[in-house]
């Protein structure tokens, strides 16, 4: 109805501002999502990017602010976002905010384009695991770690347990080949504009004015400005967000959850911010 209004009018009169759907994917990628501490995966965004998608717009834009996370649901969420792309027929232009790195970064280059502040941090494509030991701690304090499997690899990297050797070494296998899948990507994707550079791969990351000249982003600038140049002076950006169901917007869940399990839940949200902040740590931010 609308469109056909416009044509009634004069010319001068008509609208020519474009509207170009816009998602935020903003924190660390991990499986699931809690109601403490929500993060990044594709259950948490699936929605969203459904949503910016189904818009009609000649394009969608991605704001990314991500140090990373699980490279599953950095992948997950990459592929929706190609797989959508294809289907829609619509250019993708990603932009970067403080960070786009490891999983963040993963997550960029499903973008046609990809543009970072001169201040952003991009990169760090490689693979980490980290994790505690304490075995002496369990003899300090008089404890007795007691575990029985079917299976003699069942219990590798223990905590409780002195590290074996053979278990980092299976470790770096897999690490490897989950590295290797990360480097395939990011090649299919920027191909020739990569420069052969033997640091690229190896975890390091960049500011995006040093990104730029390695071939991992393809320009300076931001957001607003950008798409106003590409589409316009009178483009509107629209910011696609989850919808909250009825129930959940004014609190209403039915019965009242036990104190244990909110207990439960707040120790594991407590668990995921400490998880969340060592990678925001990693680069300084």
């Amino acid at each position: 109805m609308r469109r056909f209004l416009n044509r009634l009018l004069p010319k001068s009169w008509r609208s020519d501002a474009v509207t170009i759907p816009v998602i935020r994917l903003q924190g660390a990628i991990m499986s699931g999502g809690g109601q403490f501490r929500p993060s990044l995966s594709l259950a948490t965004t699936a929605g969203v990017i459904e949503k910016a998608f189904a818009f009609k717009a000649p394009a969608v834009a991605i704001a990314i602010n991500s140090p990373g996370g699980s490279p599953v649901q950095s992948r997950l969420i990459y592929k929706r976002i190609r797989d959508l792309a294809q289907e829609k027929n619509k250019r993708v232009l990603v932009f970067v905010e403080d960070v786009a790195a490891s999983g963040g970064y993963m997550i960029a280059v499903a973008g046609d384009e990809i543009i970072a502040d001169p201040s952003s941090i991009v990169g760090s494509i490689g693979v980490v695991s980290a994790s505690f030991g304490f075995p002496e701690l369990m003899k300090k304090i008089g404890v007795e770690r007691r575990v029985h499997t079917a299976g003699q690899n069942k219990s590798i990297l223990d905590p409780f347990k002195p590290e074996k050797k053979e278990d980092v070494e299976r470790l770096k296998t897999l690490q490897l080949d989950i590295h290797q899948t990360f480097i395939d990507l990011v090649k299919e994707r920027r191909g020739a504009k990569l420069k052969d550079n033997p640091d690229l791969f190896t975890g390091l990351f960049w500011t995006a004015g040093k990104g730029l000249d390695l071939g991992l982003i393809d320009g300076l600038g931001d957001m607003r400005s950008t798409l106003k140049q590409r589409f316009g002076a009178k483009t509107q950006l629209k910011l696609i967000t989850a919808q909250r169901g009825l129930l959940s917007r004014f609190g209403l869940f039915g019965q009242k959850a036990p104190a244990s399990a909110i207990a439960g839940a707040a120790a594991s949200g407590l668990m995921d911010a400490a998880e969340e902040r060592a990678l925001w740590s990693r680069f300084g931010l």
